[in-house]
């Protein structure tokens, strides 16, 4: 099982704050979205889109990165900073 995790913005957009999922084989981002879009397609469409900053165990994470059961994936939206 690898628990979903969507924060700030991106909560109303999954329309939930984590999820759980269970996975037979490791998969990778982009099936993750595949997965996620079946109840969320807007969600979907954004990380697969790149839209969205994505860390597996709390390390950024890429689309290609494999994702295996026990893992937690965290979904946050860009960030900008900083005061000039």
């Amino acid at each position: 099982m690898i628990t979903i995790k969507y924060f700030a913005s991106l909560r109303t957009i999954a329309e939930k704050e984590e999820d759980s999922l269970d996975i037979e084989n490791p998969i990778t981002i982009d099936q993750l979205s595949d997965i996620i879009s079946k109840t969320a397609p807007k969600m979907g469409a954004i990380i697969r889109e790149k839209k969205v900053m994505i860390s597996v165990n709390q390390e950024m994470a890429s689309a290609d990165t494999i994702i295996h059961d026990g893992d937690e994936v965290a979904f946050l939206p860009p960030f900008s900073g900083g005061a000039k």
